[in-house]
């Protein structure tokens, strides 16, 4: 990679995170920390408003914006191969939402990509087909988490065949082999659970905010209850 190539790919880097280190830099186009430094001075120099905070990282100011940008023949690709597994997980809300996405960024192309992006999505489809259970709370429940909203749910327990009224706030997701499950603060159990997306009967988003463990993360979680 050029170093002309690499400062744009570091400025795309910058407008995609509110904060991005110099470590991170570094380690995505395997340079020194020295080379970083220059190349963020770089578009400093340029008019680029790259403001830094000590011991924290890089950050665009507030109110500016790249122009749209144009991708490559391979991302474009890479975001095919996305959408067979994406379609093969089991959420309707989540295909949805990535088709409204892949449509946005098809149109960016040259119409000999396009076709060529056709050809390849007629001709990859996942080795393997899986049983997955269906859900459509995906989309709604990513809002949630990243927004902090209490959510009230109607939830399905296959063990005691009934189902129960719950306000949750949530707090990550992740994909089993066959299911999506939400990890939540259960304010009826008064703990943590774990929630499968396809026995949520009936879903609200409400306004009430919450607190919980906001700096809470999924691989946290999952090591510490993998060591009991």
């Amino acid at each position: 990679m050029n170093r002309l190539t690499r400062i744009t790919a570091i400025l795309i880097q910058l407008q995609s995170k509110k904060i991005v280190t110099a470590k991170e830099i570094a380690e995505r186009f395997e340079i020194s920390l020295r080379t970083v430094y220059r190349d963020i001075k770089t578009l400093q120099d340029a008019g680029i408003p790259i403001g830094s905070e000590n011991g924290v990282g890089y950050f665009i100011v507030n109110g500016y914006s790249l122009p749209p940008i144009m991708i490559t023949e391979e991302e474009a690709n890479a975001l095919i191969i996305s959408e067979k597994l994406i379609q093969n997980q089991g959420d309707s809300s989540l295909i949805k939402d990535f088709n409204s996405f892949l449509l946005k960024i098809k149109s960016t192309l040259k119409n000999f990509e396009k076709e060529n992006i056709s050809k390849l999505e007629n001709r990859i489809e996942p080795s393997t087909k899986i049983d997955k259970n269906k859900s459509n709370w995906l989309s709604k429940i990513q809002k949630s988490i990243t927004n902090a909203n209490v959510i009230q749910i109607d939830y399905f327990s296959i063990h005691k065949e009934e189902s129960t009224k719950r306000n949750i706030e949530p707090l990550a997701i992740y994909f089993t082999e066959n299911a999506w499950v939400l990890v939540a603060f259960c304010r009826l159990r008064n703990e943590e659970r774990e929630f499968r997306l396809d026995r949520i009967l009936k879903l609200n988003i409400t306004s009430e905010i919450f607190t919980y463990q906001q700096n809470f993360t999924l691989k946290q979680y999952l090591e510490k209850y993998s060591e009991v």
